[in-house]
């Protein structure tokens, strides 16, 4: 494996010049751009930010899209010796004033006129910004000495050239590329300095469990200024060689894999569970007999799924019988994805074991793995011909995993953050003296394989004194149909209790008297017949958990969680203390009443 991002990208342009690397979207269509026509722009950006004087270590924030300008800019930066800073396209103007004022950007790329009015806003508490460079020129007129990315180095001279091949050459392993921002569930945002050699150790793990190669195409979704997208949709098939096409978000999704057929995507969670939730939805509304032959190819997708991971042989009888369900009911899934997918990558959350089993059993494969933006960020991964439906798989190689006496997953290697960016203390205290960095995650390893139990800080205890880990909990509630969202309460009260947040759309009509009324969600969850479903869901879906752990008490909400009132991460994870403290009034109405209306 090279030695820096930069010498794996060159090595790649060289060995591949004319293969597509980039597929972006100009508004009508996909349109490739090359190895080496994406590094000819590479270079031309460079040059222009030498020219504004960016320096080594420099910072260089981007708030974008995923798109190409967003690829080029971090190449660029990362040729000049400078250090990105990747911010959410969705935060508010205040959280991305604290971060650029945290890290001192001097440069800052923007992509929209939406982004530019936000800079507009917080410009003036922001002074280590000297420059602010727009990827659409149009945009660009809305904010007084704006750059344009267009026209950002071309022209500059050959000296610039020198300048920057003589960056490149200096440029070591353990030289930072980034500070990713924790998207900050339990406090303020923390920078995590990440180097080349940090992301190049899980590159050159990635490709020995999944496999990839030149023929690979990935649909790039998830945002790229978050870890898991930044190494495995961006890194990843750089080195392999390999291209990507860039979603223009979850509208044109569904449209977009059928244009694009990926052979490899990564998601979160949340996004196979509404396509699952999506195509039982469709079933519910089919004629009996088409929904007949559905339930009988499952069950034989369901036994070939149960033999295949077993490591036994499927057989003839069940082989045409899979081949048949395959062809009556499950191609049409696998055209909805594409029809060339290889297998999904799951992260930023538990995947709950039974969406994967329903894949599975349709013959679609999701890969579960598990890390943090510390970590850069994998730390274990179901591989390919190697996986355990309901765990995060082994840990990746050329690393070390254990299980502390606590419980908690530690994990040591080449993948494990230079520190928080400006705090020794953190720092300190998330890695020990031995190099050990503590997740705060809980889990156990089995046969080799790494399962994750909770959040060892989100652990609360009952009035009488008996621990509750509440993730294990609330992956069980939305196990049901009619849960979109959970999250476990109970801190020094009798029993457990949970917030509810209801998937409407399957809701609405199945208790009678609701289909098309013009009930509020409100009206909807305080009637009697709907609160009786959810208990008897509630009851149905934890069969499984201890007495002390059952859900006894439960808060119906009327909404969804949402990135803009501040209740999800830009990732979709639930910000607990957020979540508890806008309800803490009806929380405690709940345990004051003991859950009766």
């Amino acid at each position: 494996m090279p030695d820096t991002l930069l010498d794996a990208f060159a090595e790649t342009v060289e060995r591949v010049p004319s293969r597509e690397f980039i597929r972006h979207h100009d508004g009508s269509q996909f349109v490739a751009v090359t190895y080496s026509e994406f590094a000819h722009e590479v270079g031309r950006v460079a040059r222009g930010l030498v020219g504004l004087g960016v320096n080594p270590g420099d910072r260089v924030a981007l708030v974008s899209e995923n798109r190409i300008e967003w690829a080029i800019a971090d190449y660029a930066a990362m040729s000049v010796g400078a250090v990105t800073a990747p911010l959410y396209p969705t935060l508010p103007p205040s959280q991305i004033a604290y971060i650029l004022q945290d890290c001192g950007a001097r440069v800052m790329l923007a992509s929209t006129a939406e982004q530019v009015a936000k800079l507009s806003e917080i410009l003036p508490d922001c002074p280590t910004v000297e420059h602010v460079v727009v990827m659409e020129d149009d945009a660009a007129k809305g904010l007084q000495g704006a750059l344009t990315f267009s026209a950002l180095g071309n022209d500059a001279g050959d000296e610039r050239d020198a300048e920057v091949a003589a960056r490149r050459e200096n440029l070591t392993p353990d030289d930072t590329v980034t500070l990713i921002y924790t998207s900050g569930t339990t406090g303020a945002p923390k920078g995590v300095i990440l180097s080349h050699a940090n992301f190049l150790s899980n590159v050159a793990a990635g490709l020995q469990v999944l496999h990839i190669t030149e023929d690979d195409l990935f649909l790039s979704f998830l945002p790229l200024c978050h870890v898991f997208e930044r190494m495995a949709g961006h890194y990843l098939p750089m080195v392999a060689g390999a291209c990507v096409a860039y979603s223009r978000g979850l509208r044109y999704l569904v449209d977009e894999l059928r244009a694009v057929s990926p052979t490899v995507m990564a998601c979160v969670p949340r996004f196979y569970e509404s396509l699952q939730e999506r195509v039982l939805k469709n079933v519910e509304s089919a004629p009996s007999a088409r929904q007949k032959v559905f339930r009988w190819a499952m069950a034989q997708g369901a036994a070939r799924s149960e033999r295949v991971r077993a490591g036994a042989a499927v057989g003839p009888v069940l082989g045409v019988k899979d081949h048949v369900a395959h062809k009556l009911v499950f191609h049409k899934l696998h055209e909805t994805v594409g029809g060339r997918l290889r297998f999904f990558i799951s992260g930023g959350a538990a995947l709950p074991q039974s969406t994967a089993e329903f894949f599975h059993a349709a013959g679609i494969l999701i890969l579960e793995g598990y890390g943090l933006t510390e970590t850069s960020p994998v730390i274990a991964v179901n591989a390919e011909d190697n996986y355990r439906l309901g765990t995060v798989g082994q840990p990746i190689p050329g690393i070390e995993v254990r299980i502390d006496d606590d419980g908690e997953i530690v994990t040591r290697g080449p993948h494990v953050m230079g520190g928080y960016y400006g705090l020794p203390e953190d720092t300190e205290e998330a890695i020990d003296a031995d190099g050990w960095f503590h997740t705060g995650d809980l889990g156990d390893l089995e046969d080799g394989y790494l399962r994750i139990t909770g959040r060892k800080k989100h652990l609360f205890k009952l009035s009488n004194g008996k621990y509750i880990p509440p993730e294990p909990i609330e992956n069980a509630l939305k196990a049901s149909a009619y849960i979109a969202e959970a999250v476990v309460i109970g801190e020094g009260e009798r029993v457990a209790g949970a917030i509810i947040v209801p998937a409407f759309a399957a809701l609405e009509g199945v208790v009678p008297g609701t289909a098309g009324t013009d009930s509020s969600r409100s009206e909807l969850i305080g009637q009697a017949a709907v609160r009786k479903l959810y208990r008897e869901e509630i009851d149905r879906v934890t069969t499984h958990l201890a007495d002390f752990e059952k859900v006894r008490l439960f808060l119906l909400v009327d909404r969804e969680f949402t990135i803009e009132s501040g209740e999800l991460t830009p990732t979709l994870k639930v910000k607990r203390n957020d979540v508890l403290a806008g309800l803490a009034d009806e929380i405690a109405g709940l345990y004051a009443r003991g859950g009766q209306d």
